[in-house]
């Protein structure tokens, strides 16, 4: 008889609801019944973390004794909340739930290089350095130079679920600083930027310090649409007008009116504004329409596979993701047809939740029936 484990894996920038919220509390995710959920918080704290992390452990709190939450006996929890160490604050957290049903359950020592039992509810807040259950870095100042060292890294915990070893990997990379840098080539210094951080966090999960796994790699990428050419096809059909700065060649703003209309203006771009008069276009059937200009995740084909108003801060993009490696695919669950058993979607589609919309995934993991991976 055919053996699975629902599985649901969350990832969430939580920026903005500590940035207008002065105590964030949790909400429930009325969205399966999983006997393991993972998840990825990005920007615990908020932009003004220095002000709001007193805040986060009513957060974690709020989220961990939840009525929802009253069957997983066991938790797991990885905060980087100590912001004092710059060389290495993230602002990433981390939390596992495992069910009271589920049994065989393991946990990766980075430190002994073994697995043990997951047991009664771990709590680690701080800069986590000598947690040994936990590999976490910031990525480093070099990568770009020319831009200010923000607390984006990455974060990894391995698990053996019923004899399957994986990795869960919570990722951070760098946002389009400026619209207008973004417009100057395709793909943009950013875009390169963002190439450059996640082949370096592919490359630390299976590189030879331990056994490579099968990784799901979920959290708050910032891919971007390509914004050169996605600007050239909105504005086909206007008048593209540069206004540059006084006494300077450096560009100020971006304006495309319609040719007639009146010369409505269809698209207004400045360093922190993507205005675009139709904004049904990114609404309508989630955007596929868009598809075309979704390019940065298919640098990566080759190791991983991706399964209302807009704020017009930047263009709307498909920020939040969950990507597996091929190696991961082998023990999805299929159904009859072949097709894997995998649920993908937003939370709260239409409901304002800050600039980021959570993404999920409830997928179901084969059991492995061969000897024990733990020690």
């Amino acid at each position: 008889m055919e053996m699975y484990t629902d599985v649901l894996l969350v990832t969430a920038n939580v920026g903005s609801l500590f940035d207008n919220v002065s105590r964030p509390k949790g909400r429930s995710l009325n969205y399966t019944r999983p006997k393991f959920i993972a998840l990825h918080l990005q920007e615990v704290g908020g932009k003004d973390y220095m002000l709001n992390m007193g805040h986060t452990e009513n957060f974690f709190r709020s989220i961990e004794s939840s009525e929802e939450m009253k069957d997983f006996d066991r938790v797991c929890v990885y905060v980087d909340n100590q912001f004092q160490a710059e060389d290495s604050f993230t602002a990433l957290g981390s939390m596992y739930f495992i069910h009271k049903s589920l049994k065989n359950i393991y946990q990766y020592d980075f430190n002994v290089k073994d697995f043990k039992a997951v047991s009664g509810q771990k709590k680690h807040m701080g800069s986590l350095d000598g947690v040994t259950t936990v590999e976490k870095e910031k990525f480093p100042k070099h990568f770009w130079p020319d831009f200010k060292w923000s607390r984006k890294g990455f974060m990894r915990t391995r698990w053996i679920i019923h004899n399957q070893g994986l990795d869960l990997v919570n990722v951070h990379l760098f946002h389009d600083a400026s619209n207008l840098i973004a417009c100057n080539s395709s793909p943009s210094i950013y875009s390169a930027n963002r190439k450059n951080a996640l082949r370096y966090v592919i490359n630390r999960i299976s590189d030879s310090r331990y056994i490579p796994l099968p990784f799901l790699l979920f959290g708050d990428f910032n891919f971007r649409l390509d914004t050169l050419s996605l600007v050239q096809h909105l504005s086909t059909s206007a008048d593209v007008q540069t206004v540059k700065k006084d006494s300077s060649d450096e560009v100020k703003k971006i304006i495309c009116e319609e040719k007639d209309n009146d010369h409505q203006v269809l698209l207004h771009i400045e360093e922190k504004l993507f205005a675009y008069l139709n904004q049904a276009v990114f609404r309508e059937d989630n955007g596929r329409a868009l598809l075309q200009f979704d390019k940065e995740v298919a640098a990566f084909h080759d190791t991983t596979l991706k399964p209302i108003q807009y704020m017009n801060t930047r263009c709307p993009a498909w920020c939040d993701r969950i990507l597996m490696s091929h190696s991961a695919q082998e023990f999805i669950r299929r159904e009859d047809d072949g097709e894997k058993s995998v649920v993908y979607n937003t939370v709260g589609p239409n409901v304002c939740m800050g600039d980021h919309k959570n993404c999920v995934a409830a997928v179901f993991l084969y059991h492995v029936l061969r000897g024990s991976m733990a020690a």
